[in-house]
């Protein structure tokens, strides 16, 4: 059986370096100009050079990537690790690793991190760890002297002026180089008591040395009292939350339930590994060495919009040259979709069902697929909207299909659809755009 193509990209290549994405993706009646005010700067790097449907997607519900829960009790640590995305150095040959801090055990950490499949109504404990300790902050600005500005390489975008963790009465006396990055899973759309919700305020450091004011106890139990559907897991630490999910602190948490077993032969009849796939979509900038990259300071991409452009004023003694500052928004220039930048993957003529989650800090994305000659990478010969069904969201499954060409996903929530590839000609790609 002659497979098709199913590639995964935004609305199309990046050009003069602009921020483009779901801006783009909108109708044209929309007008979104804070999505398009960053530039590229010197020393990152360029997503138009970057690779287009060259390494395969990873599959979130592939079995080997799925903690085993069996047990009903779990250990889950963040850590540190080095991961290929598919980017490559300016040069558009040589492949650049990137440093993350992911979820995993063993010491195996991954971004995205691995998978939770429970069942519904059945609990499960966690016991989180962290084990962030002597790390440095690793979103590090960069080199902006050529923009008359000072050199940020090196500095931490973490702003300590706002009301973070340990910014908190009685924590002052803790910092991230002395004590290490605070973190809480949150199980965002999960059923669970307050205790276990991953509040802001119930962070931890690593070591449980520092705790925050309302923190409980080191396990986590999720009580799943509720239908099949996709959550997620993130991390939640009182103002820095942006951050560690950029950093990679976030995975799926699939639930299941006697209709939605994820096994052939359901009662619904749905598509099972390997037709079924959960996808991570998060936008991200990178330096040229495949360093993460996240603006703070002046000179970076959105500082103008939000500092200088609305007449901030910076107290020189708090935010020494002018940073590091958390800014309203962030738009990335680099798609990733499971951690692989603008991946691909290789589908049979048949229905998948594809679990989409907008993982992005604030780009809304309106999904939509065309059928494209093979080996195309952009919309010139291109075909659609194509039809597609919608068969569930963050709640769950929907009490019936609805049949879409145009899908808008808010950030941080999930849709389940089905997709026909069936109708696709023979040998043709599908661009997920």
């Amino acid at each position: 059986m002659k497979k098709k193509q199913f590639k995964m990209t935004r609305r199309q290549l990046l050009k003069a370096g602009m921020i483009g994405g779901a801006g783009l993706m909108l109708p044209w009646k929309f007008k979104l100009p804070r999505a398009f005010a960053a530039t590229q700067g010197p020393g990152l790097s360029d997503p138009a050079l970057q690779p287009k449907f060259a390494n395969a997607v990873p599959n979130a519900l592939d079995p080997g990537f799925i903690y085993d829960t069996s047990k009903g009790k779990i250990k889950v640590a963040v850590g540190q690790t080095v991961q290929m995305t598919g980017l490559v150095a300016p040069d558009g040959v040589t492949p650049v690793s990137t440093t993350v801090w992911g979820y995993g055990d063993n010491k195996f950490y991954t971004w995205p991190g691995r998978t939770f499949q429970v069942r519904s109504y059945e609990p499960l404990e966690v016991k989180w760890e962290n084990r962030l300790g002597g790390l440095p902050y690793l979103i590090t600005g960069k080199d902006n002297t050529s923009l008359g500005f000072e050199d940020y390489t090196g500095r931490s975008v973490v702003d300590t002026n706002l009301h973070w963790a340990y910014s908190l009465h009685g924590y002052t006396q803790y910092s991230i180089e002395k004590d290490g990055v605070p973190i809480v899973a949150h199980v965002h759309g999960g059923h669970s008591d307050f205790q276990f919700d991953g509040n802001p305020e119930f962070f931890f450091s690593p070591n449980f040395t520092v705790r925050g004011t309302q923190w409980v106890d080191k396990k986590f139990l999720y009580d799943n009292s509720q239908p099949a559907g996709t959550v997620w897991y993130h991390d939640h630490a009182l103002g820095i939350t942006r951050l560690n999910v950029y950093t990679g602190m976030a995975g799926f948490y699939i639930i299941r339930d006697d209709d939605d077993t994820g096994l052939f032969g359901n009662p619904l009849d749905l598509p099972a590994f390997p037709y079924e796939a959960a996808f991570a979509i998060q936008d991200k900038m990178f330096k040229d060495n495949g360093e993460l990259f996240y603006p703070a300071f002046p000179g970076d991409p959105f500082y103008g919009d939000f500092i200088t452009g609305e007449d901030a004023e910076l107290p020189p003694a708090l935010f020494p040259g002018g940073g590091p500052t958390g800014l309203a928004e962030f738009f990335g220039d680099h798609m990733v979709v499971n951690g692989m930048i603008w991946p691909k993957m290789d589908v049979e003529p048949r229905n998948y069902r594809l679990r989409f989650l907008n993982g992005c800090d604030s780009r809304f994305l309106a999904v939509q697929f065309y059928e494209v000659p093979a080996e195309e990478t952009d919309f010139t010969n291109a075909n659609g909207p194509l039809p597609f069904k919608v068969i569930g969201s963050d709640q769950g499954l929907a009490s019936a299909p609805t049949t879409v060409d145009t899908l808008l996903i808010e950030t941080g929530s999930r849709y389940d659809v089905i997709f026909n590839f069936e109708n696709v000609t023979p040998g043709n790609r599908v661009i997920m755009k």
